[in-house]
């Protein structure tokens, strides 16, 4: 991993992972750590700035986040965002009240010095501010570098400290040079080279793990054909050859054709060790009679564990276990920064009698960078940029009983749509596309007979991370190609509706 880094402190603000990412795009490395972190821990990371993030509290309230002061003496240059400049101000003596009106809004500021962190943006730029609090008084040593109609106090600067902070967010895209503004504080004032690339990111992860991984130690790997576990795969397939062992557990859920294309994937085009598992009729035969999506997802989750496990013992000692971690995961679970190598806790409900350690390639990356990655170890582009796929897989897309008629129905129907929208060039403007057959049958005409036969659901939607999504606006042409093919190229289906619910309040997936 490149030396140079930059330390998010993030306090809870909407926007924290967004700053990485646009600090990413820069080509610096950064990462997250909770408000909590002590000081030491920031240190023996050797930052070479820090990055004070938004929050959803007000600085004034008695349980409102904070960080040890002692942060401001480390000698490095700090910004602090929004709740992070409130926060800045109180410690070092400035004023902070809390503000007449709230402001959400795209606004103009006008710039009164033009420091380093405004260098060649001009007198005025437009930034969205979301704030409750204000800064009506800067501490001792900071100038007012810019001014808003209902904030005076927009930004301000001690430039002597390389302390510099803005009431609104330049990480958002409603801060049209907000790029610029991170790229000055990131290059000018902080002095980073930007140098951290994916051809670098590859190249000192394939190092960590040659250094981890002994000469006769054995490498597991759990391949579903998803991007994350994929990458992870070819990754540490690339640093350690064949003492990497991967199963694939085939549980008779998976889309058509997918079990022969991540076995040609990767046996003839990786040249890599791959166990086919088919446990589709231990699957099927275990999910007989549940029809609770709960239900489904904890049977399919024990028997994919007893499969696994079953047929990792086979291979003898496992010293290590490939996982497909990525940073969204790291931060979730409130680990301070991330590790590539840590010790096994238990991780998917795999037992803890499985005396092994994970390798982690990916728990540095967020999902793009992931793609990145792939992309350059020349993983097929259909698994790259492959839509996530749920773990149960097309048995939480069947609703209730899942049957291997249904299954059959849904596999076509959704490869169907998938090839539409490939057709169309839709499919990489699309986060997530999928059919679901729920367990509903109604009235049609099929030529001069009476059907009764099922609906088939349409669902697509458009997210950055998931967390939230909104439905796609597909182009009605393309609609009703994929309804037209539908219902009649696939036998026993009679209706194609469209999901246009976002989320909240429904899910993404049905169940």
């Amino acid at each position: 991993m490149t030396k140079e880094l930059a330390v998010i402190i993030d306090f809870g603000g909407p926007y924290t992972q967004l700053i990485a990412r646009r600090i990413r795009e820069l080509k610096v490395y950064c990462e997250i750590l909770p408000y909590t972190v002590s000081v030491t821990q920031i240190q023996n990371l050797q930052p070479q700035a820090l990055i004070l993030s938004g929050g959803v509290k007000s600085v004034s309230e008695p349980e409102a986040p904070a960080v040890d002061t002692a942060v401001y003496q480390l000698g490095v240059p700090i910004l602090g965002i929004c709740y992070g400049m409130q926060l800045m101000a109180r410690d070092l003596g400035g004023v902070v009240k809390a503000a007449e009106r709230r402001e959400y809004e795209q606004t103009q500021l006008v710039v009164q010095a033009e420091n380093d962190l405004f260098a060649g943006l001009g007198k005025e730029i437009t930034v969205w501010l979301g704030h409750g609090d204000v800064v009506v008084q800067p501490p001792p040593g900071f100038t007012i570098t810019a001014a808003g109609p209902e904030t005076p106090v927009a930004a301000m600067a001690d430039s002597a400290q390389r302390f510099y902070a803005v009431q609104f967010h330049p990480e958002v895209e409603n801060t049209p040079q907000g790029s610029e503004i991170l790229e000055n504080f990131l290059f000018k004032t902080a002095g980073f080279a930007g140098d951290w690339t994916t051809e670098a990111f590859i190249d000192s992860t394939l190092q960590d793990i040659r250094a981890v991984v002994g000469e006769n130690e054995q490498v597991v790997c759990g391949l579903s054909g998803g991007v994350d576990s994929s990458v992870a795969a070819v990754l540490v397939h690339k640093a350690i050859g064949d003492r990497l062992t991967c199963i694939f557990v085939d549980h008779g859920l998976l889309r058509k054709d997918e079990a022969r294309q991540v076995m040609e994937t990767f046996t003839k085009k990786f040249n890599m060790k791959v166990i086919h598992v088919d446990a589709a009729a231990e699957f099927l035969s275990k999910l007989q009679g549940a029809a609770e999506p709960e239900q489904k997802r904890k049977i399919i989750g024990a028997e994919f564990i007893r499969v696994f496990e079953r047929e990792a013992a086979k291979i003898g000692k496992i010293d290590y276990l490939v996982q497909g971690t990525v940073y969204p995961d790291i931060i979730e679970s409130g680990t301070p920064g991330g590790t590539v190598i840590k010790s096994h806790h238990n991780v998917g409900g795999l037992p803890e009698d499985l005396k092994f350690k994970l390798i982690e390639p990916l728990s540095h990356l967020f999902k793009d960078e992931v793609r990145r990655v792939g992309e350059a170890l020349h993983i097929p582009e259909e698994i790259v940029w492959r839509h996530p796929f749920p773990g149960p897989g097309l048995a939480i897309r069947v609703l209730g009983e899942i049957t291997e008629d249904k299954l059959a129905i849904l596999r076509e129907a959704d490869a169907i749509m998938v090839e539409e929208i490939k057709k169309a060039g839709l499919y990489r403007k699309i986060w997530q596309a999928f059919c679901v057959l729920p367990n509903i049958r109604s009235v049609g005409v099929l030529g001069d007979k009476r059907t009764y036969a099922y609906t088939i659901a349409l669902r697509a939607v458009t997210s950055h991370d998931g967390m939230t999504a909104d439905w796609y606006r597909f182009p009605h042409e393309v609609l009703a190609r994929i309804s037209n093919r539908i219902v009649n190229e696939v036998p026993h289906v009679n209706r194609v509706v469209f999901d246009i619910t976002a989320k909240p309040p429904s899910t993404i997936e049905w169940e």
